[in-house]
């Protein structure tokens, strides 16, 4: 896809972060934008901006864990526009517990969203990217689709199986001939509010957590976006986002799984320091 105008774009979680940041990109370049999120006033915000900018908008309050809900979503802009050839799977939750705290609803919960959200668009808008004959798809993984963290297999597990979807769903278009392009994206911190807005921290502690991301977030959602929409045009099967996803790229790359045991002594100094703190 070389050029975005006059083309259907669809983004999930375009309510902040990245997936604004998309909205407002792509509205600079002609797209006919159709965003949703379940945050309302966010989603809200998004369009306002992208009118501002003179760009063809709807907004949606979709959970992209509803099934049913995508699916009928994927018809409606189907038939309000005739065609879809973009769609970004891009909403998604975090959730900071050790599997052996976190519960099997919280559990539930980032699956349905991070995993389940991009199952759902990715089945039901594929269709109608065939159809146009100049589709695209992007799945938003991350930097946690590369190696394992602690306190964070929930997002990990939904991150490596979105690398995997997407890797075996570009394979199946190219063995197809499908005219349908299809891009992993593995951002590595990005100043947004998904850290503030986790599950698994309480009172001051998720105010730290959110507090020390911010430090190490070192790509803005508008710098995402442009990143995204350049390896699109260059129909990249992998995009990276930021220096320090090409370096935790690298690590399990260079080392193996021994890259494990330092980052199990960190967390072990971080849990010292939380018990002498608390």
């Amino acid at each position: 896809m070389k050029d975005f105008s006059n083309k259907v774009a669809v983004i999930t979680g375009a309510g902040s972060g990245i997936g604004r940041a998309l909205a407002l990109e792509l509205a600079l370049r002609g797209a006919l934008l159709e965003l949703s999120d379940v945050d309302a006033e966010g989603l809200d915000g998004t369009v306002r901006e992208v009118r501002e900018r003179g760009a063809e908008v709807r907004g949606h309050s979709l959970d992209v864990a509803d099934r049913p809900a995508v699916l009928a979503h994927a018809e409606d802009v189907k038939q309000e526009h005739g065609r879809v050839n973009l769609v970004v799977n891009n909403a998604g939750v975090a959730l900071g517990a050790t599997v052996e705290d976190m519960t099997f609803e919280d559990f539930d919960w980032l699956l349905g969203v991070n995993l389940g959200g991009v199952v759902n668009g990715t089945k039901a808008f594929l269709p109608h990217l065939i159809d146009s004959g100049d589709g695209y798809v992007v799945n938003i993984s991350s930097v946690f689709g590369f190696v394992g963290v602690p306190t964070q297999s929930a997002y990990n597990a939904a991150k490596f199986a979105v690398r995997g979807f997407t890797e075996s769903l570009r394979e199946e278009m190219l063995a197809a001939r499908h005219p349908v392009g299809v891009s992993c994206v593995h951002p590595g911190g990005i100043k947004t509010n998904i850290a503030r807005n986790a599950r698994g921290g309480t009172g001051g502690d998720q105010a730290k957590a959110a507090a020390g991301f911010d430090k190490i977030a070192l790509t803005t959602p508008k710098k995402a976006a442009e990143t995204i929409l350049r390896g699109v045009r260059r129909r990249s099967a992998r995009i990276l986002i930021g220096p320090d996803a090409y370096v935790i790229d690298a690590i399990p790359r260079v080392l193996g799984s021994a890259y494990q045991r330092p980052l199990a002594i960190l967390a072990r100094q971080g849990l010292k320091r939380v018990e002498r703190n608390g």
